[in-house]
């Protein structure tokens, strides 16, 4: 279902490698009928397809015979979210690439596919390519998992690397995404964070058997950094990422996105262009680290037929629902003002003595010491002065409380930015 980008990747896969599907799962994977839209019609690449094949009538796909197993790669909430539940609910297996159903509809397709025992597959929904789902769900299975920290969007990580490498500001780097075919005309769910929200949603609920929904986590996006922040992060010995980060203390889960300041020498720190990685750790096996390139056709395709290959074996092995989620009951998610974290603040100040002094006795009053506080540049002409200042960990409702009472303060012109600070 869906003969776009990765939709049509994946069909030329089906059509093009039939001997070796075959060899890999003990019978022929024939592609029986392709769904798509009344627009598609025009497209190029349904030139490549036989006209029998092509249908854009629903019932007509879901009434051809033989199907076992439906892909799904139209994207978005709807109509994939309704397709995919009668795809289920006919007894037929899913795969789908489909992050924002899985992130938003996960525990109820999970459940139509118990009910009518099949199984519901997604490997390409998160990271691409990357193998993670299959780890969560069979690899790591016997770890409690401790946290995930995950560069999990390749537009982003783009962007803030050519900010990072060449100084350059936000709307020049992603002005080079667009030109260069890493972000979209409209890239609003990757900048704002959006589209790490619901990777990590999915994530967070396999690690911690729990049913998070992309509205629990806090979400912040990367449109405010300027390369005055990369450039003084650099002269400190830090890197500028955005993070999904999930972790678990006790029964309560900690699940947000947004930049950070990681350490030069993480791993982390060092992964740059459109690369993902996402490193998970757990009680037994310590910290793992899956790394590669998170999307594009032929990565997204690669899980895809994965997913195809395996269904595929297990319904010549008479499996039907399998590696299922046990969701487990009384975890909460912390709320943001409760997560204790470092911070970086960058602020434009009167050059006048005792103004450290005011900003530091705000800060102190709300619980928050300061590790350094160096002045960078100072404005002669108009009396002004930049200063960058790195707390030690704070309460996150006690920073805000801080930068609201600085805010008030008629020496402090502007708090231009500020960062939390992981590793």
């Amino acid at each position: 279902m869906g003969l776009g980008v990765i939709g049509g990747q994946v069909a030329r896969v089906l059509l093009d490698r039939q001997e070796s599907l075959a060899a890999k799962t003990g019978s022929g994977v024939v592609l029986k009928k392709i769904k798509v839209i009344q627009q598609d019609l025009s497209h190029l690449k349904i030139k490549d397809f036989e006209p029998c094949l092509v249908t854009i009538d629903e019932d007509e796909f879901f009434n051809t015979p033989g199907i076992d197993i439906v892909i799904e790669a139209i994207g978005g909430e709807q109509p994939a979210f309704d397709y995919l539940s009668r795809a289920l609910s006919s007894g037929k297996h899913v795969v789908t690439s489909n992050k924002e159903v899985i992130a938003k509809h996960g525990a109820e397709l999970a459940t139509l596919a118990r009910e009518h025992n099949v199984s519901l597959n997604y490997e390409a929904a998160v990271g691409g390519g990357i193998p993670l789902i299959m780890p969560f769900q069979r690899d790591l299975a016997a770890n409690e998992i401790r946290g995930i920290y995950a560069i999990i969007n390749g537009t982003t990580n783009y962007i803030l690397t050519r900010m990072s490498r060449e100084g350059i500001d936000f709307d020049k780097a992603l002005g080079q995404a667009q030109k260069l075919g890493y972000a979209e005309a409209n890239p609003k769910n990757d900048i704002e964070g959006i589209d790490s929200r619901y990777k990590l949603a999915i994530m967070a609920s396999l690690a911690f058997r729990s049913h998070i929904q992309p509205e629990d986590i806090y979400c912040e996006g990367i449109s405010r950094l300027s390369s005055r922040d990369f450039r003084y992060a650099r002269e400190m010995g830090f890197e500028i990422k955005l993070l999904a980060i999930a972790k678990q203390d006790n029964n309560d889960i900690e699940v947000r996105v947004h930049p950070v300041l990681i350490p030069e020498e993480d791993f982390l720190a060092k992964v740059s262009g459109v690369y993902n990685a996402v490193l998970v750790e757990g009680d037994l096996v310590g910290k793992v680290t899956f790394l590669g390139e998170g999307a594009g056709a032929l990565p997204t395709s690669s899980a895809v037929v994965a997913d195809v290959i395996r269904v595929a074996k297990d319904i010549n092995s008479g499996f039907g629902c399998r590696f299922a989620i046990k969701i487990e009951c009384g975890k909460g998610i912390k709320p943001m003002p409760e997560i204790v974290t470092r911070y970086f603040i960058r602020m434009n100040i009167t050059d006048s003595a005792g103004v450290l002094a005011k900003i530091a006795q705000v800060l102190g009053d709300n619980s928050i010491s300061i590790a350094s506080a160096i002045q960078k540049e100072a404005d002669a002409a108009n009396g002004t002065a930049e200063i960058v200042i790195m707390t030690h960990l704070s309460q996150e409702k006690a920073f805000w409380h801080a930068i609201n009472e600085l805010n008030k303060l008629e020496a402090v012109k502007e708090i231009s930015n500020f960062i939390r600070v992981e590793g």
